[in-house]
């Protein structure tokens, strides 16, 4: 293993709205390590472990929309706890990189600014869930929700969930929260547009991660 890998892993998360493209790139990721000798696993909130994958079921199924928000931010935050002690800690302290598709930024932009419940509220849910586990680099993919709803409409193989049935409005909010995650936490999360065609998107997010992690990441 490579020089920057010798002591603790590196944990990257991707973020983004709905049809952001954010997984598809996450692989692409993975593979560009891979192809370079970076021991690396891919993993994705909720989910990763089969404990989280069910309680993911529970929160995305169509037929759950009486769900109360604060039950939502409680299913995410228990399937990131498990998902974090079993899955992401040990692959860190084997000094992996771990890149994992959504991660605590996302339940604050979701339930903390999309569903009202504040970022500061949800963020002392996760805080208790992840202890001081923060990821080393976020990558925020940044779309238009006009142009992620045309992609998730016209992605015939994606996973239709319960998140998919909301209104434009909610995810506008949701891009409002990012946004403010970004004022909030700028040595941590890097905006990349997601918008154009998924080379030149790839090509920024590598630039991103060299300005981020260069000193710590051959790439």
């Amino acid at each position: 293993m490579q020089n920057a890998m010798q002591n603790r892993g590196i944990f990257i998360t991707t973020e983004g709205g709905e049809g952001a493209g954010k997984s598809t790139i996450l692989l692409r990721l993975a593979d560009y390590f891979r192809e370079r000798g970076i021991e690396v696993m891919t993993t994705r909130e909720p989910g990763g472990i089969p404990i989280a994958e069910r309680i993911r079921e529970v929160i995305h199924d169509v037929a759950h929309t009486a769900m109360d928000a604060r039950t939502e931010a409680l299913l995410y935050a228990a399937a990131r706890r498990q998902h974090l002690a079993e899955k992401v800690a040990p692959a860190l302290d084997a000094g992996a990189i771990v890149l994992c598709d959504r991660f605590v930024d996302s339940s604050l932009a979701y339930q903390g600014c999309a569903r009202g419940l504040g970022i500061d509220e949800i963020y002392e849910i996760n805080r208790f869930a992840i202890g001081s586990l923060m990821p080393d680099a976020t990558l925020y993919f940044d779309v238009s929700p006009e142009t992620g709803m045309r992609r998730i409409h016209a992605n015939a193989d994606r996973e239709v969930n319960r998140l998919d049935l909301e209104g434009l409005a909610f995810h506008e909010r949701v891009r409002a929260g990012y946004e403010e995650l970004l004022r909030r936490f700028p040595e941590r999360i890097v905006r990349i547009d997601a918008e154009p065609d998924l080379d030149t998107v790839f090509a920024d997010t590598l630039t991103a991660l060299r300005a981020k992690l260069g000193d710590r990441l051959p790439l």
